[in-house]
């Protein structure tokens, strides 16, 4: 992907080497639930911050430590500067042909946890979208995660992972977040997954739409980009996930949906690029 000398977003907090202590540890409990929600993009964080912060104690404080970023760290930094400003260019443009404004997310770095209106995190969690502050959140180790444990290596893949959590951001403007949200409460568990899945899917579909935009209108893509993103996409798939885990797949379980929707949805947004084609509720 084609990303130096170009536009970065002033949208970016850089909190990385902020320490946010005075809360204690979670119990063993959660350690297993922020450890599982942290092989998905996008889960909703309240669910999962509700349970550290519900084992917490005290109230947490903030502080700035003598952290100096290498090159590389610094590097990585501008890189999500300029796929947030691709973002931003992308929706923008989008709403205002429906008549509609974009607000623009907030990015925030940080490094091992930070504090949010959703409340605490863990960077074991990965990437998430708060919709109670619109920000989005993210540790840069998780790229590493990405590429070690996901075997979903390069640029793309990483720059998919922002688009993916700005496509949450879109849904929550347009409140698809809310009437999903308010129909979960009137269903079943299983129903409440399915659910889920359409707005997990919904925000590949959007993330689609992004690499759409950018290449058309500035022409960034090298050879392998768009495969980068497709591996990405199909290895964080429910039923690769849970395969890996635990030798088996259980679809009743299923949040955000099996690799092959993933990659038909990123497919979808890519090949249609409209806001209407990437209705995953019908």
């Amino acid at each position: 992907m084609k990303w130096r000398n170009r536009r970065t977003s002033s949208n970016v907090e850089d909190r990385r080497g902020v320490r946010v202590g005075g809360a204690k540890k979670a119990g063993g409990l959660t350690v297993i639930i922020v450890t599982l929600a942290a092989m998905y993009f996008g889960v909703d964080p309240r669910i999962i911050m509700g349970v550290v912060d519900g084992v917490s104690s005290g109230g947490s404080t903030t502080q700035q430590s003598n952290y100096q970023p290498t090159a590389k760290q610094r590097q990585l930094g501008e890189f999500v500067g300029v796929v947030l400003a691709d973002t931003e260019d992308t929706w923008n443009a989008l709403f205002q042909r429906q008549g509609m404004r974009y607000e623009e997310p907030k990015l925030v770095l940080f490094t091992d946890t930070v504090r949010s209106a959703c409340g605490h995190a863990e960077a074991a969690m990965g990437p998430f979208y708060c919709p109670g502050d619109h920000k989005i959140y993210i540790d840069l180790g998780f790229y590493q995660q990405l590429k070690a444990q996901h075997n979903a290596p390069g640029d793309f893949a990483q720059a998919y992972v922002i688009a993916h959590e700005v496509g949450h951001h879109v849904q929550n403007l347009l409140g698809t977040s809310t009437k999903v949200r308010n129909a979960q409460q009137r269903m079943s568990k299983a129903q409440a997954n399915q659910l889920s899945v359409r707005l997990e899917l919904q925000a590949d579909c959007f993330a689609g739409i992004w690499a759409r935009n950018t290449e058309k209108t500035k022409h960034v893509l090298e050879q392998g980009d768009i495969e980068e993103a497709l591996v990405a996409a199909s290895a964080i798939g429910d039923d690769r996930l849970q395969k890996q885990a635990r030798g088996y797949a259980s679809p009743e379980s299923f949040t955000h949906g099996t690799s092959k929707q993933r990659v038909k949805w990123f497919k979808k947004g890519l090949l249609d690029g409209s806001i209407r084609g990437c209705n995953t509720f019908l």
